[in-house]
C-alpha cells in the first residue's frame, strides 16, 4: 500500500485494505412488498487512487468493491462498485457508486480530516448528491434518499449504517431498507 497517498485520504485513510463482516442485517422488500430480513457477511476491498485532478479541485480516494452474501448461501446476493472520494479543500466526503439492479448514488457530507465518524446523504431531487434509477425500480421501488453513517471503531473494525427509503406504490409511508455490519481488517 502506498502510505504517502494514505496521508492524503483525510477521513477515508483509516479504511484502505480489505475487510469482512460475519453478522450484518438487512431489512428489505419482499416479493410480496412486505418486509424481509436477512442476516449476512460482506467483503470490502478499498484500494487507495489518485490524485484526481478536475480544474481547481484535487480528490483522492478509495476504489472499492463490495460483495454479500446471505449466512449459508454460496451465491452473492448484492453487490457494489465505486468509489470514496476526499475533497480537502471543501472538507467534503463523496460516495459514488452503482448496485447491478440499476442504480447508481453519488452521496456526500461534509467530514473534518481527523474524523473517526461521518455522515452522507443522497436525495433523489439533488444535482449533487443524487440517485439514479432503471425505469422499473423508478416505477416500483423508487430510491428517494440514502443516508449513511461510517464509525471507525479502532485501526482493525469499523461500522456503518445505511438507510435506503423507497416509495413504493400503494404504501403510503417510505420503505426503510436499512442495512448495517461490523467490519474488521483481514488485510492492509
Amino acid at each position: 500500500m502506498d502510505h504517502g497517498l494514505i496521508t492524503h485520504l483525510g477521513p477515508l485513510a483509516a479504511l484502505a485494505g480489505v475487510w469482512e463482516g460475519q453478522k450484518g442485517e438487512d431489512v428489505s422488500p419482499s416479493d410480496d412488498r412486505g418486509t424481509e430480513r436477512n442476516q449476512f457477511r460482506e467483503r470490502m476491498t478499498f484500494e487507495p487512487m489518485g490524485p484526481v485532478r478536475n480544474h481547481e479541485q484535487t480528490l483522492y480516494g478509495l476504489r472499492y468493491a463490495t460483495t454479500v452474501w446471505r449466512l449459508g448461501e454460496a451465491d452473492p446476493f448484492h453487490e457494489e462498485l465505486g468509489y470514496w472520494l476526499w475533497d480537502a479543500q471543501a472538507k467534503q466526503v463523496l460516495r459514488c457508486f452503482i448496485v447491478p439492479r440499476g442504480v447508481s448514488v453519488i452521496a456526500g457530507g461534509t467530514v473534518e480530516p481527523s474524523a473517526k465518524s461521518f455522515s452522507l446523504a443522497a436525495d433523489v431531487s439533488s444535482h449533487t448528491y443524487g440517485i439514479c434509477s432503471n425505469q422499473f425500480l423508478d416505477k416500483a421501488f423508487k430510491t428517494v434518499r440514502y443516508e449513511l453513517t461510517v464509525t471507525v471503531l479502532d485501526g482493525d473494525r469499523f461500522r456503518y449504517a445505511e438507510d435506503t427509503q423507497l416509495q413504493i406504490p400503494g404504501q403510503a409511508a417510505l420503505f426503510h431498507h436499512t442495512d448495517q455490519n461490523t467490519l474488521s481488517r483481514v488485510r492492509s
